[in-house]
């Protein structure tokens, strides 16, 4: 009996360490698939995030662009401006159609009031022209800083958007705003279809860009009362405060409602302030690692019983590997499939920006050549007065060939026939040079020396330039050979001395000097005049397009001789001095 008890006894403490071994390798099981389930959560959720911050840039860099240019337009100013009706006419028109070709919600201009002026919804119902946003941040921040992005919610619209708004500026003096408002409608519908929750809240914890739409504009954090009264001021989202959104935060974890798990991975969104969170659910892994939990557990009860239990986990594990391998090629061909179509939509993306930027190169090449021929408009009469001096000398000497030849004197007769030869040839190179500089070039290649570029200059200004320009070029500077076409070189240069010409008309005393110095790679040539000097109010832009002091001028010339210079590597700058104008064209050296 005693024997009997004691075994029984040791039977026992055996079973209970036996049980305590398998419930102990069993919690070790639990736990590290815990851990794998957490890891495998937390790399899915980090890719997607990134993957969605990139889709939220892409979509915001073709619309920041808009406004930048919409600031520059010639009609926005005289719609702000002088107030013309043709104008803003003409504006509505092409805000609407930029709006439908690059998907923008609104479009709208609103004067140094507030007040709107022209919009691309002009012709609807919920048109915002005569609409005041003085009230509006991103007006007020715009006019103050000169740009300004808000993300709110429409008055008139009553639809959630980014606000991008741009100062528009002529000769020193605010005339209002531009603004492009952007909906967010295919990016959250994307995000819609990823496993899990994204969103963007703000630097207050608002919730602004999401694919769950009863979560928009809902907090994740509390906000104070201050906040809480600038948002109800402005409208932001509305006349009702934001509410606290369903969910909880603690580093990489997060509880929507009362129970549902995730894993949160958060990354800076390109919005002021902004984060975007990606919450990707855990009971799906938590729910397979309990699954292996117990498969190990009863593998390791199966064995210890009996022998057999060995080759029933044996097989079940080679199954579950193979399952585990079917998915993973699945996921790979999944993949694989989404990285083509994603290579081939960066392919065609790629080829468009191409085409983008030929049309922009043609562009900017037909704007030199209108350049060149306004020129030409300015220099003609100086031509003119080259040429009739030769044809009048040419008359002449063919009247005096006449009556030599009627004295019977051949030998003063052919004197005055080779004078005349000489006479055409000069007439011929002036032609010549008008031929040259007119004519279409497209190529940045060539080279031309310092001297035959000056040459031809003062052959085109002719009579304009004469006792007015001045030279100062030693010989040795004459032969440098500068990289880029003539005919090109010539258009810079033609540029900066014939504003320097009409800087010092009509003054005593007038003078423009031309002189040159030599640096390791390049030749600074300067133009100088003794004029009035610059505008300071038009110091700063002297070389964006449509900047000009001259009341009749288009503000092209200065940007178009600065494109030039610098398609040959080179540059032009403003010096600035105490009398008078001085640039300097920076031309690299072949």
């Amino acid at each position: 009996m005693r024997f009997s008890a004691i075994a029984g006894r040791r039977a026992l403490a055996a079973g209970l360490l036996l049980i305590a071994l398998i419930a102990a390798l069993g919690w070790a099981g639990l736990r590290w698939s815990l851990g794998q389930a957490e890891a495998a959560a937390d790399a899915a959720a980090g890719q997607a995030a990134r993957t969605h911050v990139a889709l939220l840039s892409s979509e915001l860099q073709k619309f920041r662009l808009l406004p930048l240019v919409l600031a520059e337009y010639p009609d926005a100013a005289a719609t702000l401006g002088d107030r013309s009706a043709a104008a803003r006419a003409r504006l509505d028109r092409t805000l609407a159609q930029l709006a439908q070709r690059t998907d923008a919600a609104a479009i709208y201009v609103v004067d140094s009031t507030g007040t709107t002026q022209a919009a691309s919804n002009w012709n609807s119902p919920a048109s915002f022209v005569g609409q005041n946003y003085g009230f509006r941040p991103y007006f007020r921040d715009a006019m103050a800083r000169g740009s300004s992005e808000f993300f709110a919610l429409g008055t008139v619209s009553g639809r959630p958007g980014l606000y991008l708004a741009r100062r528009i500026d002529r000769d020193g003096r605010a005339l209002g705003v531009v603004v492009v408002k952007v909906e967010f409608d295919g990016v959250e519908a994307a995000w819609a279809r990823t496993p899990g929750m994204s969103f963007v809240v703000d630097a207050h914890g608002v919730v602004l860009v999401t694919g769950m739409p009863q979560w928009r504009f809902r907090a994740i954090e509390p906000i104070d009362a201050a906040t809480l009264a600038a948002l109800r001021r402005t409208l932001q989202f509305g006349a009702n405060p934001p509410a606290a959104a369903p969910l909880s935060i603690d580093g990489a974890r997060a509880v929507v409602g009362d129970k549902v798990q995730y894993r949160v991975a958060i990354a800076p969104a390109p919005l002021a302030g902004g984060r975007l969170f990606h919450l990707s659910p855990l009971d799906p892994p938590l729910a397979a690692a309990r699954s292996q939990a117990l498969i190990v557990g009863l593998g390791l009860l199966l064995v210890t019983a009996i022998g057999a239990g060995l080759l029933i986990r044996s097989t079940e594990t080679r199954r579950l590997q193979a399952q585990a391998r079917t998915a993973l090629e699945e996921e790979v061909v999944r993949r694989t499939a989404e990285l083509r179509d994603a290579n081939a939509q960066l392919v065609v993306e790629s080829d468009e920006r191409a085409e983008a930027d030929r049309r922009y190169r043609n562009a900017r090449e037909e704007l030199a050549q209108a350049n060149r021929l306004a020129s030409l408009g300015q220099i003609t009469a100086g031509v003119a007065h080259e040429i009739n001096q030769p044809v009048a000398a040419i008359r002449t000497f063919a009247e005096n060939g006449v009556t030599l030849i009627e004295r019977n004197a051949p030998g003063k007769a052919r004197e005055n026939l080779a004078r005349i030869v000489e006479l055409t040839a000069r007439i011929g190179t002036i032609t010549a040079e008008l031929r040259a500089f007119a004519r279409r070039r497209a190529g940045a290649g060539g080279t031309a020396t310092l001297g035959s570029v000056l040459d031809g200059v003062m052959l085109l200004l002719g009579e304009r330039a004469r006792g007015v320009v001045r030279v100062d070029l030693s010989a040795d500077l004459r032969g440098v050979a500068l990289a880029g076409d003539r005919t090109r070189l010539e258009q810079v240069v033609i540029n900066l001395v014939q504003n320097a010409i009409e800087a010092v008309e009509g003054q005593a005393g007038a003078r423009v000097t031309i002189s040159a110095a030599t640096t390791d790679d390049a030749v600074d040539l300067a133009v100088a005049d003794n004029g009035l000097g610059l505008d300071p109010a038009i110091a700063a832009t002297l070389f964006t397009p449509f900047t000009s002091g001259k009341p009749e001028g288009l503000g092209l010339g200065l940007a178009i001789a600065r494109d030039i210079a610098r398609e040959f590597d080179g540059d032009i700058t403003h010096v600035p001095g105490d009398t008078g104008a001085t640039f300097v064209a920076t031309l690299r050296t072949a």
